[in-house]
């Protein structure tokens, strides 16, 4: 009969008590608190908010002006327009300084300050960008393309670096090892291996300006926006209403077709 050695017995260690999660706890719902105290809102109107939105969507989608249906999808169209060409100038632009800000292919300091640009750009809003440029030029579609293709300059800069410091490195160390030059690195060993990602993420920014061109066009940038905007400051809400649905139908059907295009592209060819 064997006995056991009580002093051999190991214990299991008490386990370690998390003291960050009470206090983390603890920051999170007093600055909520302190939110909601600082936001000097009226809550009880909360109450009364069910029967006010049935009010206003009775205005807007009770009678709605069907005649009107020909130039609010003009309208449509030249929002979809300023967000096109918008996504197109912030891709040409972002492209290169992508590789300056990617840590793989450009230098500590060259990224460092890239990467500041691209956070700059990413920092200011559209509608700001817009307000910018209408005394520039002019309540005109222009502005809306500007404003966009500037305020998306940072992000897609952002996400397209980071895509190309996920590269394979063989086919760069391929390009070098026969003496290839830098811009034949970039074409040769980067350009291929994240073109696809790159045109997904032009897709997706697209879809996002759609709806960001809607809302500049309010402030005078062109777009179904401006036209919505007015009908209800002149109480058009017959007009207004068929306009969000328009805006609405748009912007489901431009991301159903842009998310089948993204993954078309993610996919790649078809074998067989």
């Amino acid at each position: 009969m064997t006995t056991v050695d009580r002093g051999a017995v190991t214990r299991m260690p008490e386990p370690t008590r998390e003291w960050w999660r009470p206090v983390t706890w603890a920051v999170v719902i007093a600055l909520a608190a302190w939110s909601l105290w600082g936001l000097d809102a009226r809550w009880e109107r909360l109450l009364d908010a069910p029967a006010d939105l049935w009010d206003l969507g009775r205005l807007l989608f009770s009678d709605m002006a069907f005649e009107r249906t020909g130039d609010l999808l003009v309208d449509m169209w030249e929002s979809i327009a300023i967000a096109w060409l918008g996504t197109i100038i912030a891709g040409i632009v972002a492209l290169p300084l992508s590789f300056l800000a990617a840590e793989n292919l450009a230098g500590r300091f060259t990224t460092l300050v890239v990467r500041q640009v691209l956070n700059l750009l990413r920092a200011i809003p559209e509608v700001i960008l817009a307000i910018a440029f209408i005394p520039l030029l002019g309540l005109t579609p222009m502005a809306g393309v500007m404003a966009i293709g500037v305020g998306s300059i940072g992000t897609l800069g952002k996400l397209f670096a980071e895509v190309i410091e996920a590269i394979d490195d063989a086919p760069v160390e391929a390009v070098d090892a026969v003496g290839g030059s830098r811009l034949q690195r970039l074409r040769w060993g980067v350009v291929p291996q994240v073109l696809p990602e790159i045109s997904s993420f032009l897709l997706y920014r697209f879809e996002i300006n759609v709806r960001a061109s809607a809302v500049l066009g309010v402030i005078g940038a062109g777009g179904i926006g401006g036209t919505i905007a007015q009908t209800l400051q002149f109480k058009q809400f017959e007009v207004a209403g068929l306009g969000l649905v328009i805006v609405v139908v748009a912007t489901i059907g431009v991301d159903i077709v842009s998310g089948a295009i993204r993954r078309r592209i993610l996919r790649g060819p078809s074998r067989g």
